[in-house]
């Protein structure tokens, strides 16, 4: 019962943190929520596999963030022009965000019945993530929050999957794409600058 509940905490820890990662403009508080986000991540993980093997996707998400943040840290400070992408609005992406929770809400019950043996949380968590993920990506251009979008589908994806698989060779395969990801935006963010910092500080 109070796994249970701390499972549901979990995934509303996804939900604050994948919402805020769509409406935040300051790079910190979304490398911040970035990293809080895999926090939660890996407490559903641990429901199936075991405590070690979890533990490898929360060190593997610190590193990425970090490494990102390490990275936007070196560059110069730019000043804020705004949103390139569109529409621009943090009250259009509420809705937008809005739209994905109930359709995760009401997908939920027929994906536990597609395949059992997987908590509801943890279908909420990794269907929560991945829709939020792609809604990041449909609504932006910038380099850091595309890898931001893709890191967030990526932790659906392996949230799901873990249910189901628990290689260690497939964790470390996972590992090295979720860091793969993180160096690409590194470059990325070095090699064009002056394309960085379109929405953050």
């Amino acid at each position: 019962m109070i796994s249970n509940i701390i499972s549901w905490a979990a995934v509303g820890l996804l939900l604050i943190t994948s919402i805020g990662l769509l409406t935040s403009r300051d790079w910190r508080w979304s490398l911040g929520l970035l990293a809080a986000q895999y926090l939660g991540m890996f407490w559903l993980v641990t429901l199936h596999w075991p405590f070690g093997l979890a533990s490898i996707k929360l060190v593997t998400g610190w590193m990425a963030t970090a490494t990102l943040g390490v990275t936007r840290l070196d560059l110069a400070e730019h000043e804020q022009t705004g949103e390139s992408a569109w529409p621009q609005g943090r009250l259009f992406r509420l809705f937008a965000a809005a739209i994905v929770v109930i359709l995760v809400i009401a997908s939920t019950p027929q994906v536990e019945t597609i395949i059992p043996g997987i908590s509801r949380p943890v279908i909420a968590g990794g269907l929560l993530l991945a829709g939020m993920g792609l809604l990041h990506l449909g609504l932006t251009a910038e380099v850091l929050r595309v890898i931001l979008g893709l890191l967030t589908v990526m932790a659906g994806f392996e949230l799901l999957y873990a249910t189901v698989e628990t290689s260690i060779l497939l964790a470390g395969l996972l590992s090295i794409v979720n860091l793969g990801l993180a160096l690409a935006g590194a470059y990325l963010m070095t090699a064009a600058p002056s394309e960085e910092a379109e929405e953050f500080e």
